[in-house]
C-alpha cells in the first residue's frame, strides 16, 4: 500500500519537474530582465501551479501515511505545519525553514486565485520567482529523503493506499 503512495509522490515530483522544464526559458529572461504583464501573468501561474503540486504530495502524504487531513478555513496552511512535524508514524517530513519558504508561496497562491492577474507587481513577484527553482531542489531532496525513511521503516506495510 505505501508504494502507490510512494507512486503518487513522485508522479507529482515528475510533474513538477516538468512544469519548470517547460517554462524555464521564461524563469531565465526574468533573470535578466523584468517581464512585462503577460510573462508576469505566466510565471504566476508556474508559481500557482507549483504550490498546488507542492499541496498535492502534502495531501497524498496526509491520507496515506498520516490518515489525517487537516479541516476547516486554515487547512491549507495546517497541512502545511504538519509536514513539517514528526507524527506518531512517521518523520518530518520537510523542514521548517523549507515550511516557511514554502508558505510564502501558499500566501502567494491564495493570493492568485482571489484576485486579478493585472494588478501583479513584478517587485511582489520577483523574489519567488527567482527562488522558486532552488525551493523546489531543496523540497524535492527532503521529499525523496522522506520516501526512503518509510520504506525503511518497520510500518512501512501499514501506510494506507489513501
Amino acid at each position: 500500500m505505501a508504494d502507490s503512495v510512494a507512486s503518487r509522490v513522485r508522479l507529482d515530483i515528475q510533474q513538477i519537474d516538468q512544469l519548470f522544464s517547460t517554462y524555464q526559458e521564461l524563469l531565465d529572461q526574468a533573470r535578466q530582465r523584468p517581464p512585462n504583464l503577460i510573462e508576469m501573468t505566466a510565471i504566476a501561474s508556474v508559481l500557482h501551479s507549483f504550490y498546488n503540486g507542492i499541496e498535492n504530495i502534502f495531501l497524498s502524504i496526509a491520507r496515506g501515511v498520516d490518515r489525517h487531513v487537516p479541516t476547516g478555513d486554515q487547512w491549507h496552511r495546517d497541512l502545511l505545519v504538519q509536514m513539517s512535524r514528526e507524527m506518531e508514524n512517521r518523520p518530518l517530513i520537510i523542514s521548517i525553514e523549507l515550511a516557511r519558504a514554502l508558505s510564502n508561496y501558499l500566501g502567494f497562491r491564495h493570493f492568485y486565485r482571489h484576485s486579478y492577474s493585472f494588478i501583479l507587481q513584478w517587485t511582489e513577484l520577483q523574489e519567488l520567482a527567482l527562488q522558486v527553482r532552488d525551493i523546489w531542489s531543496r523540497a524535492k531532496r527532503e521529499l525523496f529523503d522522506f520516501l526512503e525513511n518509510i520504506k525503511n521503516s518497520p510500518d512501512y506495510e501499514n501506510i494506507d493506499d489513501g
